[in-house]
């Protein structure tokens, strides 16, 4: 008889089909190391279902207008920081996308929105990235600033959709069918897959800053206004990536 250790390797190693004859195989063996196994792979099993099924009803929209041709899912991050750009991310995924885990950026974890970044990256059609500095920020304010940004993304995108989903905006300035999405991030793949991309590229631009202006601590707060952050403004000033719109309340 095998060891439970065995077993635990031999499930571990197995390819979901032969997992699936392994664990009817030991479903008769009465040790509570191999019940509990047993019971463990089962729960995967169901969590990857209900995953599953979770992302093919964030596909509504996608299939909606899939007579179209390319459908793109367009979102931003950063309208809201006191410092850094706000950058938007487009992407149009295929047709037969089988990512899982998608969501609104903000409800994933940094090692989550990390690895589906890399998966997005890889498996989109096409990916497009927008930014509009600080001083662009101020100068327009940041709702234009915004629709900037998602501007630049189409336009990087490496083929022509034939209509957008947006979160929660029509863009101005775009000659392409549009459909604003109330929580669009949540609602929608391509929405979701765009907002991690423009999440996760915007944190990754706050920590080379960081590297930079340590003192802000730009790593933790990615230049949202934490007291800690504020608390630095006060007492080092503001830097050329601050927004002077945003932050003339805590500066005189």
């Amino acid at each position: 008889m095998k060891t439970i250790s065995e077993i635990k390797k031999e499930l571990e190693c197995a390819g979901d089909i032969e997992r699936e004859e392994l664990l009817k195989q030991y479903q008769e063996d009465t040790r509570n190391g191999v019940a509990a196994l047993i019971l463990k792979y089962k729960k995967q099993k169901e969590k990857l279902e209900n995953e599953k099924e979770r992302t093919e009803s964030l596909k509504v929209y996608e299939k909606k207008y899939d007579h179209l041709g390319y459908v793109c899912g367009i979102d931003e991050a950063g309208r809201g920081p006191l410092a850094g750009p706000v950058v938007a991310g487009a992407v149009i995924l295929p047709k037969d996308s089988q990512i899982l885990w998608l969501n609104d950026s903000k409800q994933l974890s940094a090692k989550r929105r990390e690895e589906l970044y890399d998966v997005i990256m890889k498996e989109a059609v096409a990916v497009g990235v927008g930014y509009a500095s600080p001083a662009r920020i101020d100068e327009i304010n940041i709702l234009q600033a915004t629709y900037e940004a998602m501007r630049e993304a189409v336009s990087k995108l490496s083929v022509l959709p034939q209509i957008l989903l947006n979160d929660a905006v029509t863009i101005p300035g775009i000659d392409l069918p549009q459909v604003p999405i109330i929580k669009g991030d949540a609602k929608s793949v391509s929405i979701a897959a765009a907002s991690i991309i423009a999440k996760v590229t915007r944190d990754r631009l706050m920590l080379e800053y960081d590297k930079i202006m340590p003192e802000y601590g730009f790593a933790s707060h990615k230049g949202y206004g934490a007291k800690s952050h504020i608390e630095a403004i006060q007492k080092y000033g503001p830097t050329p990536i601050h927004r002077k719109t945003f932050i003339k309340n805590f500066v005189e």
